[in-house]
């Protein structure tokens, strides 16, 4: 008899608890309660707090368009498999603190936690859009953040971090976004920053709040960096390995393109490798690439273009020409620096000392870039820019557009890579066997060994029998290639 209590007891206990082992969806929308149970449309929260507080690996939070207050979520983790997601389900503003802190989104002491879609605006004070602590394996995505007193991204000591497709603007007092604290493996992809009073991307290992003060193997690209102010449109302290690649950076004033060196990180930015980028300096900036501190020990920087327009200054300052530092296949202005920011030497010197062999000094903007001095301006490759076919083989096999490379024989210098334009393709019956039907002057419907995945049709001449292609009648087929232009 006592053992069957206990059984009857263990299945009391099973049903009792089984339902924290269940992942849950939650909702919440304007028209909620938080008396509700959450966990359909009709029954939703009204508050994102609540939903915090209820959530458990493998929940997801489904909020309805709308205006909200910010929410702060603690202690409750995810799992690798079962991550805790909050998901804006349309156009979800949160325009009002949390409760305890000044940020829009504050994940503190949690792992696996996602935040997806949401826009975060006019935090008051030192607030942050989102903010993330102690918190490891946090994926940050779609979100837009705006006008926040502080950052519109901002984590501290969290390892595997991704922060990718984000918007974050105007930032009153620092960054776009701002990774810190001795945070290891981050991901830091298709983000755009604008308008911000300091950095776009900022990165610092701070010895001083404890562990290593070292942000191991970051990876920073795909990301468009303008129009902030000060410092640099990537600002690297503390970082060693990191890798830059496929990052538009441009009119970004009183700053560096990229900068590396040791602040506060307990060493100095080192064995970076930056490829592919483009990097444009306005008349108020400064250099295009600075590797002070020591930042050009074991550092690789190549297939970038570096164009700066300030008075003095230039493409790339670096400390020594020695110590492992490599630079080539680059495109760049006369004016660089073996011996930190205080001086320039042309690049005939900096070749000299066995830096830029096949680099290129810069041509006009007008002959690399299709529309580079429009107010919305347009980096891609213009059609024979020197650019095309002159970069090295690199590790890098998309563009910042999603291009694969090389497109031709040889990789394309900067974060764009030029699609490939042969002559245009002519088929007729004798060369091409395939079946068609003709519907109209410029559109044919092809079966056949031509991979029309590839091209748009250009124009079509034909005779018509009845709408089908007579195959022994004489006629042509121009197609383009998928993304280039009519005359290219």
């Amino acid at each position: 008899m006592a053992q069957n209590t206990n059984m009857k007891y263990s299945v009391f206990l099973f049903i009792l608890f089984s339902h924290h082992l269940i992942a849950n969806n939650y909702y919440v929308k304007p028209s909620g309660s938080d008396t509700n149970n959450g966990l359909s449309p009709s029954t939703a929260f009204l508050t994102l707090q609540t939903a915090s507080d209820v959530v458990i690996a493998g929940d997801t939070v489904f909020v309805s368009p709308g205006t909200y207050a910010g929410f702060d979520h603690r202690e409750t983790s995810g799992t690798a498999g079962n991550p805790i997601v909050f998901l804006a389900d349309g156009e979800v503003l949160i325009n009002q603190r949390g409760p305890i802190r000044n940020d829009g989104i504050n994940i503190e002491n949690a792992d696996y936690i996602v935040i997806d879609g949401f826009t975060v605006n006019d935090m008051p004070g030192s607030g942050n859009g989102i903010r993330a602590v102690l918190a490891d394996h946090i994926l940050i995505r779609n979100n837009s953040c705006d006008n926040n007193g502080e950052r519109g991204i901002f984590t501290g000591f969290t390892d595997d971090i991704t922060i990718e497709y984000n918007l974050c603007t105007n930032s009153i007092d620092e960054h776009g976004i701002y990774v810190s604290n001795s945070s290891d493996r981050p991901i830091i992809r298709y983000n755009e920053c604008y308008g911000n009073n300091n950095i776009g991307i900022h990165m610092n290992g701070d010895l001083s709040t404890g562990e290593d003060g070292i942000i191991h193997d970051a990876e920073i690209y795909g990301n468009i960096i303008h129009d902030n102010n000060r410092a640099a449109g990537i600002n690297m302290d503390g970082c060693l390995r990191p890798k830059v690649y496929n990052n538009l950076i441009y009119n970004n004033h009183s700053a560096q393109g990229i900068a590396l060196f040791q602040g506060d990180g307990a060493i100095a930015t080192r064995e970076a490798e930056m490829f592919n980028n483009t990097i444009i300096v306005p008349t108020d900036g400064r250099w295009g690439i600075l590797l002070a501190s020591g930042s050009h020990v074991g550092t690789k920087i190549y297939n970038n273009i570096i164009i700066n327009d300030h008075s003095f200054r230039g493409s790339i300052a670096a400390e020594s020409a020695g110590d492992g530092f490599e630079s080539d296949y680059n495109i760049v202005n006369d004016k660089l620096s073996a011996t930190g920011d205080g001086s320039t030497i042309p690049f005939a010197d900096w070749q000299a000392l066995g830096l830029g062999q096949n680099s290129m000094l810069a041509g006009s903007k007008v002959n690399l870039f299709k529309d580079p001095l429009s107010p919305s301006p347009n980096y891609e490759l213009k059609s024979g820019s020197q650019a095309i076919d002159n970069g090295t083989i690199s590790p890098v096999l998309l563009d910042l557009a999603g291009t694969s490379r090389p497109q031709n024989t040889n990789f394309d210098i900067g974060a764009y890579e030029r699609i490939y334009c042969p002559e245009k393709r002519t088929l007729s019956p004798l060369d091409a066997p395939f079946n068609g039907q003709y519907y109209a002057r410029d559109s044919i419907i092809l079966t056949g060994n031509i991979d029309i995945n590839a091209y748009t049709t250009f124009s079509a001449q034909a005779f018509e029998n009845k709408g089908q292609i007579q195959l022994g009648a004489p006629f042509v087929l121009s197609f383009i290639k998928m993304g280039c232009e009519e005359g290219e």
